[in-house]
């Protein structure tokens, strides 16, 4: 092989020196030697901008952190329990918050896992080029941004070198089979964004937009928001909107205007980072949106105030958290006593020197306007504010964690051995992670420190509050915790203005009582109220269902109650007029039946025919005396006594009238034939067909009482109104509309065929057995039930059925009496009081002589037809013997003759 001119190996040794393989070995970077070197990664500054890798310094993510790693390796060091005789030594290395440059300076930490082949170069004198050996580092701490650790990941896990993060939180990096070597102190945000998710239920939100920068950390947030809240229902999302890495002017204000787009969802969901957040909150105030969006904010926002300086008002009432965590006093006292002279080891502590106290080093001149002159004698938290930042917690928790297994690692191999044993010379990675995930200590604000299978450490947050109080000073407040569950005061909570209340942040509000969600397809938060109407009661949040027959909604349709039993009450206008008929009636019927008891044997009586009589107003009373059970209330005996005596009285009445009719129809149809006697013509003969008449009534009736006996029901259907408030249940017996036609058919039967006989015997003498009042009677009788039938079926479907069909039955009956007891029997009750000279007897008459009337008025329709008037009367008369028993009866054709009223005694 040719010799390299010296001059070319040392350029080329150069070259090597300054990149190694991939890049610079010296990059700017703290070194603190060690027996075991750890590598660290931290955000010193912030992202450049225009192609410059690197921007302003950041004081607490990056001096902070940086500073509570080192002060975290003192402590170890110091201590003589944890590593004895092990010093613990640091490469700490600037990310400058971007992913791309992180990856770069991280390669710092593999240049050792890389063997170097310089076979192909040779030295002036043919000797082999002599290689820096750089540091071996066994793990890394960090780093702070979920995107940065991914790449360096991705990276340190091809070289078997174990990393742990102080505050990456991506879901992502929970997958144990792409990032196996990742472990971390913080929980991830799937814990995170399932607490978020618990604070937004426990506010009542279902409605509620997501914000998220660009990258890892802000997409894997919103990423397992979203997953969460959609597996566990009951929380949607409207829209989803993303920061990018590097916005255009105007791009805030877009985001802003975006999102009143849906203005319902008021609360927003922010996995962003803290320039970003300050940002979208500078948007809103410039979009006079203060005080409409409720934001919830990750852990990138937790406690901070950079976020929402000069932006108070637009973040007042956020809620947001942050891993679970205490001020470390010690740290306090170590940072506040660095200075310029005993912090050299810190390459960035000039820098940050200069942008804490406003002042510059070096200047040998000063110019009007230039900043002040730095003395070197300035000291943190008395010339600057000092705050703790939040992740110095769990920086140091994270190099305990190194050590604590560093520790483990050594007491198992070297096996007591004072310092490095041989075996911990070249420490495998995957050994020392399987002593990572077995650590479990307590960490520098006194909680456990541990790792589960994925290396994620448990869930704990602080839950806080962003308040304006009385005196316009802004805080954030503790107001609850999450350690696997929610634990709030909603008490301490405070929105704009100082309203207690808690805002919605809802599609739709909830619905009323009695309302029905009908949810619009494919967004279950927002949906449409429907009242369950009619007999529908709300069954669940989502259906309405039907109440079961007997019962209606209650009267916020959340659930059925027994619909209200009626009947009809006695102090009802339908039934105080019904019952006053049927007393009047009851009252004269029973006068007339009194009268005729005591007149029992006066001509009036007798000729009326005392027993039929008897028959007959019993009928009149029972039609009468059934508007009493008609209007009592129901049960079995009132029941049985409405089927027996609904048509009984009808059929006691008519019967004893068609008896009657029909013996005077068949007296003067006899005598047209013969002059004998018809058969079935004497009182006992008329009582026993009025009787046999009513028997059929009664077996119908008893026949009725075996196929089906009497019982009450409750008829829910005949006042089933459209408004379920007026529906009721009318209490009564089991008489259907078809039944009461069978109960009265028979009775309406007897008085059809009564009239068919009465205008049969129209032409009867006027005097004669009541033929023509009976016929009047008939004829009133049927129009009034011709009247009951339209009354009574076209009221079916009325909502007052029950009360206008009672009355118009009960009153028609009595009507029907009342026409019964005023033509037959008033007028000889009249006479009977009155005029008693006129209940006397005239005249006394055989069967013989009435069946010769029956023959002559035959005679006398016949030649009516053939002879003039008069003509008739003169030769029937010449015609007569005037000795003859006919003589007494020529009166009745013969007007000369005496004209005063006859009684015919049969």
């Amino acid at each position: 092989m040719p010799k390299i001119p010296n001059p070319y190996c040392k350029i080329w040794l150069w070259i090597l020196i300054l990149w190694g393989i991939f890049l610079p070995l010296y990059a700017h970077s703290i070194r603190l030697d060690g027996d075991i070197m750890l590598g660290g990664l931290f955000p010193v500054h912030s992202r450049g901008e225009r192609g410059v890798p690197c921007g302003e310094l950041k004081k607490e993510k990056g001096i902070h952190r940086l500073e509570a790693m080192l002060f975290a390796i003192d402590l170890i060091n110091k201590d003589p329990e944890l590593l004895p005789n092990v010093t613990l030594g640091a490469r700490i290395l600037d990310t400058c918050s971007r992913d791309t440059y992180a990856l770069e300076q991280s390669l710092t930490f593999v240049q050792a896992l890389i063997e170097r082949d310089g076979s192909d170069v040779r030295c002036a004198n043919g000797d082999a080029p002599i290689f820096a050996k750089p540091d071996k580092v066994v793990g890394v701490i960090g780093a702070a941004a979920s995107s940065v650790s991914i790449m360096v990941a991705n990276i340190l896990r091809l070289f078997k070198i174990p990393q742990i993060s102080y505050a990456s939180t991506a879901p992502e990096l929970s997958d144990n089979t792409r990032y196996d070597f990742f472990s971390r102190v913080v929980p991830p945000d799937s814990y995170q964004a399932q607490a978020m998710l618990d604070i937004v239920t426990a506010m009542g939100w279902n409605y509620v937009s997501t914000l998220a920068s660009e990258g890892n950390y802000g997409e894997s947030g919103v990423e397992a928001f979203v997953q969460i809240s959609r597996e566990s229902g009951g929380v949607c999302i409207a829209q989803s909107l993303k920061i990018p890495r590097e916005p255009k002017p105007g791009e805030f204000d877009k985001l802003i205007l975006r999102l009143l787009e849906t203005s319902n969802a008021r609360a927003v969901i922010m996995f962003a980072n803290e320039d970003d957040i300050r940002r979208i909150l500078d948007a809103a105030k410039r979009n006079n949106e203060t005080g409409h969006f409720l934001w919830v904010g990750s852990d990138s926002w937790g406690s901070k105030i950079s976020p929402v300086v000069q932006q108070e008002r637009v973040a007042e009432g956020a809620i947001t958290i942050l891993p679970k965590r205490a001020s470390v006093d010690a740290f306090d006292r170590y940072f506040r006593s660095r200075s310029l002279s005993n912090n050299r080891r810190n390459v960035w502590f000039a820098e940050f020197w200069e942008e804490n106290f406003a002042c510059k080093l070096g200047m040998h001149g000063k110019r009007p306007g230039s900043p002040k002159k730095c003395t070197g004698l300035e000291k943190v938290g008395r010339d600057s504010t000092y705050e703790q930042e939040g992740k110095v917690q769990f920086v140091m928790d994270a190099v305990y964690a190194m050590a604590h297994a560093l520790h483990r690692m050594h007491r198992e191999l070297c096996s007591g051995n004072i310092g490095l044993c041989p075996r911990m010379h070249n420490i495998d990675g995957k050994e020392l992670l399987t002593f990572i995930r077995a650590v479990n200590f307590n960490g520098s604000a006194g909680t456990p420190v541990t790792f589960n299978e994925n290396g994620d450490a448990p869930g704990r947050y602080d839950i806080f509050q962003y308040q304006i109080n009385n005196r316009s000073t802004a805080e954030y407040k503790v107001i609850g915790h999450w350690t696997n569950q929610l634990h709030l005061n909603m008490d301490a909570m405070q929105w704009i203005s100082g309203d207690p209340s808690v805002p919605a942040s809802v599609c739709s509000l909830p619905c009323k009582m009695g309302e029905r969600k009908k949810v619009v397809k494919g967004v279950p938060c927002c949906w449409h109220c429907e009242r369950c109407e009619g007999y529908h009661f709300q069954a669940s949040e989502f259906i309405c269902e039907l109440c079961p027959y007997e019962q209606r909604p209650d009267q916020n349709h959340t659930g059925c109650q027994p619909i209200p039993i009626i009947k009809l009450e006695w102090h009802s206008p339908w039934a105080v007029v019904p019952v006053f008929i049927s007393v009047l009636g009851i009252l004269v019927t029973t006068f007339v039946i009194v009268t005729f008891v005591r007149y029992h044997d006066t001509p009036i009586v007798r000729a009326s025919g005392r027993e039929m009589s008897y028959v007959l107003l019993t009928g009149i009373f029972l039609c009468y005396a059934i508007t009493f059970p008609m209007i009592a209330a129901p049960d079995v005996a009132v029941c049985s006594i409405r089927r027996i005596f609904l048509g009984l009285g009808m059929c006691f009445s008519y019967a004893a009238l068609l008896t009657k009719t029909n013996r005077i129809h068949r007296i003067f149809e006899q005598g047209k034939k013969a002059v004998t006697a018809p058969r079935f013509i004497s009182p006992a003969s008329q009582l026993v067909i009025t009787f046999s008449l009513i028997s059929v009534q009664l077996l119908g009736v008893f026949v009725w009482f075996a196929t089906d006996p009497p019982h009450m029901v409750v008829d829910y259907g005949e006042q089933r109104t459209q408004d379920p408030e007026n529906a009721r249940g009318v209490l009564k017996c089991d008489i259907s509309d078809l039944s009461l036609i069978c109960s009265l058919g028979y009775s309406i039967l007897l008085m059809v065929t009564c009239t068919v006989y009465a205008i049969k015997t129209r032409g009867v003498p006027e005097t004669f057995n009541e033929a023509k009042p009976i016929g009047f009677t008939m004829y009133t009788t049927c129009i009034i039930w011709l009247a009951f039938i339209p009354i009574f079926f076209g009221t079916a479907q009325s909502a007052e059925r029950m009360y206008i069909q009672t009355a118009t039955l009960t009153i028609s009956l009595s009507l029907s009496a009342s026409v019964s007891l005023g033509m037959l029997y008033m007028p000889k009750v009249y006479i009977i009081i009155f005029h008693p000279e006129q209940n006397v007897p005239k005249r006394k008459r055989t069967f013989k002589a009435i069946v010769t009337v029956a023959t002559m008025t035959s005679k006398l329709s016949q030649l009516a037809s053939e002879r003039p008037n008069g003509e008739v009367k003169t030769e029937i008369c010449e015609g007569m013997d005037a000795s003859s028993e006919y003589k007494d009866v020529i009166p009745y054709f013969v007007t000369c003759y005496s004209t005063a009223p006859i009684f015919f005694h049969l």
